[in-house]
């Protein structure tokens, strides 16, 4: 992707006069560089619609997870330390319940605007690496004072901000068949660039300054450390920020008319933060992050599949 446009490879070559640049009898190779790049991006599009694809029945439930659609009864198992405690359906038991119900075709409901989502995020981050390289953002040392770092910093945030504000846009876009889509439907879209742009800027912080001050230029496996760093940085991150993606799902299906988000299977929020602090109250404001042991709320709301 960071290779795409011909003009952009060869910033670090000398120009060569117009008639080398052409070839023989004025054939198609000067396109060769750009068809090269739009050949790759559209690659990247087929490979990310795929995986979002294959993993639309997991994020389907948890999506009927998030909005509090439980259509199973909790079992009662034992935590790491024996004590009794009631858990909910796990993400495979759930799958099979709504194959039951609606067959298989029904864990790929609402995949058509997922593929959407997933292909305008995949040309929204090409192009936003294509218009602002990333240069020698990469390259951390620890000579690096802290303006140098903080400058640095703010260029991966920008690069990443656009493609964030992409990404949350899901959040209407999944819901676009709805009836009504007016301003008052979009209330969940703060939430989520809210945790997004919270998500950038610490993951992008910390992953700096511990590559650039814990880490050793001097030793062996300090490049192997620091290709590590981001990606522990954000699964952390992504923990911490996942109440705001929660809020945003909620929100953008509440009170629209459906079932899941009409009382009483949910309040009839004013706003987000509303919403947030109901959520807080009731000790769920991470419900849905994790699939396989789900611990079973005190009031757990239930209701019909069909």
């Amino acid at each position: 992707m960071r290779s795409g446009g011909g003009s952009g490879a060869m910033a670090g070559e000398a120009p060569l006069p117009s008639a080398a640049r052409a070839p023989p009898g004025g054939g198609s190779g000067a396109v060769a560089g750009p068809g090269r790049a739009e050949g790759t991006e559209g690659l990247f599009v087929v490979l990310g619609a795929g995986l979002a694809a294959a993993s639309h029945p997991l994020l389907y439930v948890k999506l009927l997870v998030q909005v509090g659609h439980e259509p199973l009864p909790p079992t009662v198992g034992r935590n790491v330390l024996g004590r009794k405690v009631l858990y909910l359906p796990g993400f495979f038991t759930y799958a099979r319940h709504i194959v039951k119900v609606d067959g298989k075709r029904g864990l790929f409901r609402g995949l058509t605007p997922r593929l959407i989502s997933s292909t305008l995020s995949t040309i929204t981050r090409g192009s936003v690496k294509k218009a602002f390289p990333l240069e020698d953002m990469e390259h951390v040392s620890n000579k690096d004072d802290v303006k140098t770092s903080l400058r640095k910093v703010v260029k991966e945030v920008r690069n990443g901000y656009a493609v964030s504000v992409m990404i949350s846009m899901r959040c209407m876009v999944q819901f676009v068949g709805r009836e009504s889509l007016g301003t008052e439907k979009h209330k969940g879209l703060v939430p989520h660039i809210l945790g997004d742009v919270i998500f950038l800027w610490c993951c992008n912080l910390l992953a700096h300054f511990i590559n650039t001050y814990a880490v050793d230029d001097n030793f062996s496996q300090a490049s192997v450390i620091r290709s590590y760093t981001k990606f522990v940085m954000g699964i952390a991150m992504s923990m911490l920020t996942y109440p705001f993606l929660l809020v945003g799902d909620l929100m953008a299906v509440n009170n629209c008319g459906l079932r899941a988000g009409l009382p009483p299977y949910a309040p009839a929020f004013t706003s987000w933060i509303h919403c947030w602090r109901y959520l807080s109250s009731q000790g769920q404001l991470f419900r849905g992050s994790s699939l396989l042991f789900r611990r079973a709320p005190m009031q757990a709301a239930c209701f019909p599949i069909d």
